[in-house]
């Protein structure tokens, strides 16, 4: 699984060429994580009609499905505690692999879509879509993460709803007959847009609307 190199300066807010020595590092430093780090995930399938999903960001999503992937993604704990130790050793290593973990992450993400779709020929997904996305509130992260079994691979919430391990992700997606549009993309619909780091340096995460 290959890291895109450009994701992880996008993440650090890097614009244009990359200075040499950045790019050194980055590509050091991604493939020590692939060396150090497996990801992990999960999934189930549900019904849409049984999942209890508020707003209409779920409703835009889901509209020609009858069935959804409910996943679950993390890199573990033992990535946590590499974040942890380059924390007390170097904030500028930290801060890459930071941003390479952000990268890691959503390619597994992405390798987990590719098994759902290989289950389910002649069928087509939906964009992927996760709690705090939209008007899908966090509240839904305990029944999500419950249905996928995030326990199973570590991955539990805290009080306040956010996912330990840090680099972990729960997503939707849908399942459909018919092709799907990128319906939920663009800053419009992020939870984020009024604290977006990109929008606040004058770009955006580069989604497509």
């Amino acid at each position: 699984m290959a890291l895109d190199i450009s994701e992880a300066l996008r993440y650090l807010g890097v614009t244009g060429v990359p200075d040499d020595n950045l790019s050194v590092q980055l590509t050091g430093l991604a493939r020590e994580l692939e060396e150090r780090i497996t990801p992990r995930f999960r999934w189930t399938l549900a019904n849409v009609s049984d999942l209890a999903l508020p707003g209409q960001t779920a409703a835009r999503m889901l509209a020609d499905c009858r069935q959804a992937a409910v996943l679950v993604c993390t890199l573990g704990a033992a990535f946590d505690l590499w974040m942890r130790r380059e924390q007390q050793r170097d904030m500028t290593r930290a801060a890459l692999l930071d941003a390479l973990g952000s990268v890691y992450v959503e390619a597994a993400c992405d390798v987990a879509e590719r098994e759902i779709l290989v289950r389910f020929p002649g069928m087509y997904l939906t964009d992927r879509f996760s709690p705090g996305y939209g008007d899908l509130p966090l509240t839904v992260q305990p029944a999500l993460m419950a249905l996928a079994g995030a326990g199973h691979i570590g991955v539990t919430l805290t009080d306040s709803l956010l996912m330990n391990p840090q680099k972990s992700v729960t997503a939707l997606i849908g399942i459909a007959e018919k092709p799907q549009p990128a319906r939920i993309r663009g800053c419009r619909f992020c939870a984020m847009k009024d604290h977006c780091q990109y929008r606040k340096g004058g770009t955006t995460c580069h989604v497509s609307t």
